[in-house]
């Protein structure tokens, strides 16, 4: 495949970190292989982007022409997707197999092309099947134009105090949460169905693709197990990898054999001699800035650094009035933009992050080291949480991230009147693994359809919703079942806004009637702007989430939990957004007509530049 350059500059490959801001088209490739690894000690197959995982951080300037060149030398067909990006006019260039694309099969290349219209912290992932659990993940920053205001004044009205954030800023640090099992994600896949007991358990917490296998003590495991778990497993204890065991009730009472399940999967820990991400930090430039990413398959990591309060500036790429905390809960998916003052003596301090799902006791742990400390002194600083996300001391205050409290930095209220409402149910379907979003769930299978880009007509209707362009669509996500986690809710295209939230079940036709009885689970007036927000923990009740989004992008896009085996268990949806503007694909993306005896099929051509 040939990419033109009509600026004359070439095709860099990237290795660590590529900044481009001298031109308006920037070009990237990532060459993906599958090879075998040693991430968190652990001897496995991975997938490595340009020689490394995570994959190497892109960064842009607003407003670039962005190209990036995937090629495939892996032996099974791959997607990329961009998440967080609005793919303006670009639905060919969303990743999401049998909705915008085909795969792109072992030994081809694929070019996707997008516009970085919207600054701040994203992210790209693999979005076939469960691949992203396989190490295909690494972040994208985008840095803001020169005039669009930042909300550093709120923090100090120094002048010195702003230049060093805005200075921070630019020089923003990705921090990728993930987390690492034994097995690839086929294998995973696999287990859950021989055995029928959904995957919930990790071997190793990742910050920016480092750590290690931990086994505590039996003691200390039942020592830290909650009092909610307790009374879930009766006269079991969690394992010896901190994982909840197989229970009947746990696993919504549908059948499982446990003798199909294998050692690693929640029980049989073996630890490991990883390596430890080291956060080097300058105190004389007065702040760092950190851009928190979760690209976790099963945990809901609390994240923190010891003795250092964390103002959070942006959340999921849009600024917002910053908030001082101490820890933050950074869900699959969500993006937190902070700033650290260095503000403190000299020497090395702890990042944790913990799990606080009741699944499985599991944390990962950094070091934070500033310039000048003697890294052959133990570390001893002290925690704002504990191994469960908690506060580390109950005698302590420790201020741990309300989302209610996040407040847009800029005020732009969506329409008051949706012009369509969806009520999905969320709920499990047919087997511990397996999930329902609305009315069925939504299979693996999909991916192999012809994309849905071409003909909206070809996806099934029972997994899909429709909207018309230059609309309000209300999506309610109705939690109809007790015991459910919480699930972090993706929507790929432009953003959503969160109306609210509630621990009872949604018992109304609209957010017009719900607000005649529980008005003060909303906010129409100054609501988030998200791509990316968890619906509230469903125990001991039922639950609800209410967004509105603007159709303005029309194309084929998902939404959906970003767990990983939840979305390949079916919690996912297509919305055919627009079809009544339903887009014309581009010549170089289009799929040839192909003679196949006896019948005619499509095929996917490469896109071209030239």
């Amino acid at each position: 495949m040939k990419w033109s350059h009509p600026n004359g500059l070439a095709l860099p490959i990237l290795s660590t970190l590529f900044q481009w801001a001298s031109c308006r088209v920037v070009d990237f490739r990532l060459d993906l292989t599958w090879e075998d690894s040693n991430v968190a000690g652990i001897s496995r197959k991975a997938i490595f982007t340009n020689g490394q995982v995570p994959g190497p951080a892109l960064r842009v300037l607003q407003g670039d022409q962005v190209r990036v060149m995937v090629n495939n030398s892996m032996p099974f067909a791959t997607t990329i997707h961009w998440h967080g990006i609005a793919q303006y006019g670009t639905p060919w260039s969303d990743g999401v197999p049998g909705l915008n694309q085909a795969m792109i099969e072992p030994g081809e290349e694929f070019g996707y092309e997008w516009t970085a219209t919207d600054y701040g912290s994203y992210a790209y992932h693999a979005h076939t099947r469960a691949q992203m659990d396989d190490g295909l993940y690494g972040a994208i920053y985008v840095e803001p134009s020169a005039d669009v205001e930042r909300p550093f004044s709120l923090i100090s009205s120094l002048p010195e105090d702003q230049d060093a954030m805005l200075q921070a800023e630019k020089n923003t640090h990705p921090i990728m949460l993930s987390d690492w099992r034994s097995f690839t994600s086929e294998e995973t896949l696999q287990i859950e169905e021989d055995s029928g007991v959904q995957a919930y358990c990790a071997s190793s917490i990742l910050i920016n693709g480092k750590g290690a296998v931990i086994c505590p003590p039996q003691d200390h495991i039942n020592d830290l197990t909650r009092s909610g778990e307790q009374n879930a497993l009766g006269n079991n204890t969690m394992s010896d990898m901190g994982c909840m065991p197989p229970l009947p009730a746990r696993l919504g009472f549908f059948p499982f054999n446990i003798t199909k399940i294998p050692t690693g999967f929640y029980q049989g820990c073996v630890p490991t001699q990883g390596e430890q991400e080291v956060l080097s930090v300058d105190p004389a430039s007065g702040y760092v800035s950190y851009d928190l990413i979760s690209m976790t398959g099963t945990s809901n990591l609390v994240f923190s650094i010891d003795q250092h309060p964390m103002y959070i500036y942006a959340v999921d790429g849009q600024y917002v009035e910053p908030l001082m905390v101490d820890a933050i809960n950074v869900y699959a998916g969500a993006r937190f933009s902070v700033l650290v003052k260095l503000n403190q003596t000299v020497g090395q301090y702890t990042v944790r992050a913990a799990n606080k799902f009741a699944n499985q006791i599991i944390n990962g742990t950094a070091i934070m080291s500033y310039t000048g400390a003697d890294p052959t002194i133990t570390n001893t600083s002290s925690p704002y949480i504990n191994e469960l996300g908690t506060a580390a001391d109950r005698d302590r205050s420790v201020i741990i991230l309300d989302e209610a409290k996040i407040v847009p930095f800029a005020a732009d209220p969506p329409a008051p009147v949706p012009d369509q409402t969806q009520i999905l149910n969320v709920n499990l379907y047919n087997a511990s693994y397996r999930w329902v979003l609305g009315e069925a769930s939504y299979p693996m299978s999909n991916e192999d359809l012809s994309p849905v880009i071409f003909n909206y007509s070809s996806i099934p209707a029972q997994y899909t919703i429709t909207t018309k362009n230059n609309t309000w669509v209300d999506l309610i996500f109705n939690m109809t079942t007790i015991g459910q986690p919480q699930h972090p809710i993706h929507k790929h295209s432009n953003k959503f806004y969160v109306l609210g939230w509630g621990d009872s079940a949604w018992n109304y036709s609209s957010v017009a009637e719900a607000m005649e009885y529980i008005p003060d689970s909303f906010n129409l007036q100054n609501p988030q702007r998200r791509d990316t927000f968890q619906t509230p923990p469903s125990t001991p009740n039922k639950s609800w989430l209410a967004l509105r989004y603007h159709v303005v992008n029309p194309g084929p896009f998902f939404i959906h939990c970003h767990l990983s085996m939840h979305e390949m268990g079916g919690l996912a949806l297509a919305i055919l957004d627009g079809v009544d503007a339903w887009p014309t694909v581009p010549d170089r993306y289009q799929l040839p007509v192909v003679a196949d005896d006896p019948t005619t099929h499509q095929l996917i051509s490469h896109p071209k530049f030239d």
